[in-house]
């Protein structure tokens, strides 16, 4: 639908996060909220270390979608510079290798066919039937029917591993309690003094990173869904419990997603599996057990994609999957909690 005469004013994306002003009090930790419902969904929006924009890539953005050998092959990406990511710089010898994976061309149900397919016509830029074509991030161009990555060149054209042509939707959720002793008492950091959050972290099947639980939005699901499925799915191991043990699993994740919440990130991710043609957004969502009564009652357990799962203290040592640090991040600037032993690093944002 939308082509290259949607020019520079599409190819121009806008960097700015959009915050929102959080009032909270103090109760013996610094960035405890006055009731559970004192914080307000909010969503942020593109963040320059998450996606740099079309003019250009600053050297820690566009990283990880630009990284070989392609995962889960022995495909190498064309090397792309920092100065030739942005598609406003002209660059004639651009020569991308192309390539999308066997599981992706066998035609599941979560995958499109490919462009040439006769039968095939999407309607990139806006609702396609049950498929969600649209960008969080606003329109993007399409070059010779493809649709092109809004941050720029990867290196690599296709689908690889994503299944849909454009913009491929996920769903994170991001769950979250306050570090506690054993009687009960929030625990601050030494240095920062402020109260050390945690939250549930899988380590992924595919790549052995550890990662926050999550995944691809069905056609016509509401991400509210995606969100409460794939914790159960990941972190509940839900897929492989009884009946009985799925009605009581729904029961207890209804108690936790029905908790305040923050929408942390909306937008591109800087997947390694991204190219130039589908690219991974997601919507970053922070569930937060204030008490953490609620998690008491879950057992963690690895399912799905997860080979493992457990509470992780949150700070600036982790090393996530794709840019899953630094949704952590936000999480721990929006709650106040421990980051960082470097004050300098602790009052800054992304």
């Amino acid at each position: 639908m939308a082509g290259r005469s949607l020019g520079q004013a599409v190819a121009t994306v806008s960097l700015s996060v959009a915050l929102a002003s959080v009032t909270v009090r103090s109760s013996g930790c610094r960035g405890i909220p006055e009731s559970r419902n004192s914080f307000p969904s909010c969503g942020f929006h593109l963040n320059t270390n998450i996606m740099s924009g079309s003019n250009g890539a600053k050297e820690n953005s566009h990283n990880k979608a630009r990284t070989s050998p392609y995962p889960g092959s022995k495909v190498e990406r064309s090397q792309v510079p920092n100065e030739k990511v942005g598609w406003l710089v002209e660059w004639q010898d651009y020569n991308p290798v192309e390539y999308t994976a066997v599981s992706v061309l066998a035609g599941p149900r979560w995958a499109d066919p490919q462009i040439s397919e006769s039968n095939f016509s999407p309607k990139f830029n806006e609702k396609d039937g049950h498929v969600e074509r649209k960008s969080q991030n606003g329109l993007y161009e399409i070059e010779n029917g493809r649709p092109r990555n809004p941050a720029g060149r990867t290196g690599l054209v296709g689908r690889g591993l994503l299944g849909r042509w454009g913009p491929n939707h996920a769903a994170d959720p991001i769950i979250t309690r306050w570090k506690r002793d054993d009687s009960g008492n929030k625990i601050t950091h030494p240095v920062s003094g402020k109260c050390i959050l945690q939250f549930v972290a899988i380590k992924r099947k595919d790549c052995g990173e550890w990662a926050i639980p999550g995944g691809m939005v069905d056609p016509g699901e509401k991400i509210s869904a995606t969100l409460k499925r794939e914790f159960g799915e990941e972190a509940l191991n839900s897929l492989q419990k009884s009946s009985a043990e799925k009605r009581e699993i729904e029961k207890k994740l209804h108690a936790l997603f029905s908790q305040e919440h923050l929408v942390i990130y909306k937008g591109y991710v800087d997947d390694p599996r991204n190219t130039d043609n589908a690219w991974m957004e997601t919507e970053a969502v922070n569930y937060h057990d204030e008490t953490g009564e609620t998690m008491d009652n879950l057992t963690l357990e690895a399912g799905d994609d997860a080979g493992k799962v457990k509470w992780v203290d949150i700070s600036d040592q982790l090393k996530l999957y794709a840019s899953h640090s630094q949704f952590i991040k936000l999480v721990a600037e929006k709650r106040d909690a421990h980051w960082s032993e470097d004050p300098a690093a602790d009052s800054h944002g992304l």
